[in-house]
């Protein structure tokens, strides 16, 4: 049980975590009715008084763009000023990793989003690396991503990670690290909670949106950094074969960063990854304040 932050966002207030629960027979547990969101804050290596995030209104925006789907009006400024609060209240020392989500929060049993209350909370816990720096073990997994005709992809709705869920294990038990999603035509789609990259003839290659793919913000910031520095970037369908064929391969997200791929099914990778080393380098170096090339990217938030 990890140690969570001590403060939670509860209900339109802020609570001991301790009492952040909610009934059995709470709608959202039952039908995966809800969002969330998912970002990472470091205390400012110059200013240890000073919690850094990144790209806090992007991921506001994302989450109140999911909340729609759900029938629920919540601004994307409420939703970044509860989480300034909560960082201000739980006051942090160490790299942190904040969960805000919504869902249907009374009690009930009819499936429907209509006429049933909604709620935001945060928590928050520490969080150092998600994944191996040294790169991951990945096999294809049997389940396949929902496509977005059945399902609203363009939101992080909880119901959705039933399908990770099953890979993620699948992909453990069978001696693996993580699990690599095709789409319903057989393309390359995503990790388990991850975007996925390819480096192949000098161009950085990633699944395009319209392959049901989770328009990630990591993913958004690693092609806008990867054209800044001269990479070709290619967004379009990608064939499962290409992932043995490339030079490199990576996984990406707020809590995996940029992870390397050093192995997809019984196919060694390159040990040599010059382009990820780069990407992952300037991510870190922007992130953690030490480059300044995307002040709009980092929300510093001031502890009391």
């Amino acid at each position: 049980m990890p140690d969570f932050l001590p403060i939670a966002y509860f209900k339109d207030r802020f609570i001991p975590f301790s009492e952040a629960n909610v009934s059995i027979a709470t709608h959202g547990l039952h039908y995966g009715t809800g969002a969330f969101g998912g970002l990472r804050a470091i205390p400012n290596p110059q200013n240890p008084r000073q919690i850094l995030t990144f790209r806090l209104d992007r991921h506001s925006k994302r989450l109140s763009q999911s909340a729609r789907f759900l029938h629920f009006d919540l601004p994307a400024a409420k939703i970044q000023q509860v989480l300034v609060d909560f960082v201000q209240k739980n006051a942090p020392t160490e790299p942190v990793y904040l969960r805000p989500f919504i869902c249907t929060s009374e009690m009930g049993l009819v499936p429907r989003l209509h006429n049933i209350e909604k709620s935001l909370f945060v928590f928050g816990l520490p969080m150092g690396d998600y994944l191996s720096n040294d790169g991951v073990k990945c096999r294809i997994s049997s389940w396949c991503r929902q496509e977005d005709r059945s399902f609203p992809l363009r939101g992080k709705i909880t119901g959705a990670y039933i399908t990770s869920s099953l890979a993620k294990t699948e992909a453990i038990e069978s001696g693996f690290d993580e699990a690599i999603l095709l789409n319903a035509q057989g393309k390359v789609c995503e990790a388990t909670g991850m975007n996925i990259f390819l480096v192949r003839d000098g161009k950085l290659i990633t699944p395009d949106v319209d392959q049901d793919v989770l328009e990630g913000i990591t993913r958004d910031s690693i092609i806008v950094l990867a054209q800044e520095m001269g990479i070709p970037v290619v967004q379009r369908t990608v064939d499962k074969s290409e992932l043995y064929a490339c030079e490199e391969v990576f996984l990406c997200g707020t809590a995996a960063k940029i992870t390397p791929i050093r192995q997809i099914e019984n196919y060694t990778l390159p040990t040599e990854r010059p382009v990820t080393n780069q990407l992952k380098q300037k991510l870190a170096d922007i992130t953690e304040n030490r480059d300044q090339s995307h002040p709009e990217w980092i929300f510093a938030i001031d502890l009391p």
